[in-house]
């Protein structure tokens, strides 16, 4: 069953007033590897999409909110860059307000209708699809099976009385992830006649590794560059990530 994933942050001796600062941190640290495979440099994907202002706690309706368009239908869009959105979202916070902010990465997403079919392939087509995959980078426009997928990724940064200390169990910042999918690939893992083709499964492998390199490249990076003094990455369920993403590698294996 999917899970929800989420990353708890943690900052030594934390000030409220520190908040923006280290929201900044680490927005700057998802920006950095959030542009596709295929376009590293990709503006849109350093943006801020959304920001919210929550006052007492989530049951109440939020005193700010905006959505940033950050494609041609916008003239000017420099609201979005992430020192500017933090800005305008934290001016008029208060130590029992959270303020959260949503921006997006692309992750790899399975065809599975496209797998199927591959199945009734020939062996020539799929040695010559998988050749053309290994002898480009991304594998992005020769890959039929796997497609880059914007996801969004939600960062909450909670003032400390926000939802009675909430942020002793949630971190000063928590970023949410949303379901696990990507990263352990339940629906596709269940299909065991394309796990008995060897091609697609280690395409498969790939793909997930991909994934799985993205969330720890950003959680590495920020225990490196934001100055925390702990993180947690955990799932709603309660059930280790860890574990879950060994179980699934192993059956790729």
């Amino acid at each position: 069953m999917a899970d929800q994933l989420y990353l708890s942050l943690w900052f030594p001796n934390f000030r409220f007033e520190a908040l923006p600062a280290a929201l900044i941190s680490v927005l700057r640290q998802f920006a950095l590897i959030s542009g596709s495979p295929e376009n590293p440099e990709n503006a849109a994907a350093k943006r801020v999409t959304a920001a919210t202002v929550y006052p007492i706690n989530f049951t109440e309706s939020p005193t700010y909110q905006r959505l940033f368009v950050n494609d041609s239908r916008s003239e000017d869009n420099s609201d979005s860059i992430i020192e500017n959105a933090v800005a305008e979202a934290t001016e008029h916070l208060h130590d029992d307000m959270a303020v959260e902010f949503e921006m997006r990465w692309n992750l790899w997403s399975p065809e599975l209708e496209s797998m199927a079919s591959r199945r009734i392939a020939s062996d020539e087509e799929l040695d010559a699809e998988l050749e053309a995959n290994d002898s480009d980078e991304s594998g992005a426009q020769l890959d039929p099976l796997w497609k880059l997928r914007p996801s969004t990724v939600r960062f909450l940064g909670f003032g400390p009385q926000f939802d009675d200390a909430g942020f002793e169990q949630n971190g000063h910042i928590r970023v949410e992830f949303g379901l696990d999918t990507p990263w352990v690939m339940e629906e596709t893992l269940d299909d065991e006649e394309l796990l008995e083709d060897e091609d697609l499964k280690a395409l498969a492998q790939k793909r997930i590794q991909q994934n799985i390199e993205m969330l720890l490249a950003f959680t590495l990076s920020v225990e490196k560059s934001c100055g925390i003094s702990s993180r947690l990455l955990w799932t709603e369920s309660g059930e280790p990530l860890a574990e879950k993403l060994i179980a699934r590698l192993q059956r790729l294996n």
